[in-house]
């Protein structure tokens, strides 16, 4: 797959909600949340031109057996593709546009991938270092999304420890001022 990192698009939160109407229909009862999240859920910062979508359900054998009903939207079927605890969908082929990762309720997955998300919207700073980086690592390998992906994962590693402590205090503070 080829590389490519372009400059913020906010067309992305509007394809984002099209295809959250359609999932929602689609999935009816089985999902408890639909998230927009990675590089295209954070206005400003660089990203691959690819959707990324989390999906909070309580079954994945009910998700199983709507497979034929993700096919029809579009979406190929991978399984946990790498990560225990996931079913995940792609859309596009070779020309992807959208991807889901699905999770169950309280899946620590759903914190990182919110926590990290929005830590960057928080720290503008910080998401201009990611850009940064992925754009340099998108020239570097624009045939190798394998080393695209590895060379983010020290970066995305460090931040997402302290994008988890961030949210904690974050979600202690709001608790506390519903509490006053």
């Amino acid at each position: 797959m080829k590389v490519e990192v372009v400059k913020y698009n906010p067309e992305w939160l509007e394809l984002f909600h099209s295809e959250k109407l359609k999932l929602n229909q689609a999935l009816a009862k089985l999902v408890k949340n639909i998230y927009h999240i990675g590089s295209t859920a954070v206005p400003g910062l660089a990203a691959k031109p690819i959707v990324d979508i989390m999906i909070e359900v309580s079954s994945f054998d009910a998700l199983e057996r709507l497979t034929p009903v993700m096919n029809a939207l579009g979406y190929e079927a991978k399984g946990e593709f790498g990560i225990p605890g996931r079913r995940y969908f792609r859309k596009g082929g070779t020309n992807r546009t959208h991807q889901i990762h699905v999770f169950k309720i309280n899946d620590v997955n759903l914190k990182r991938h919110l926590a990290f998300r929005d830590y960057l919207i928080s720290h503008p700073n910080i998401m201009q270092e990611y850009a940064n980086l992925k754009t340099q690592l998108a020239i570097r390998f624009y045939n190798d999304i394998k080393s695209y992906c590895e060379g983010k994962n020290q970066f995305i590693k460090h931040y997402e420890s302290q994008a988890i402590a961030w949210s904690n205090e974050q979600h202690k503070h709001h608790q506390s001022n519903k509490l006053s």
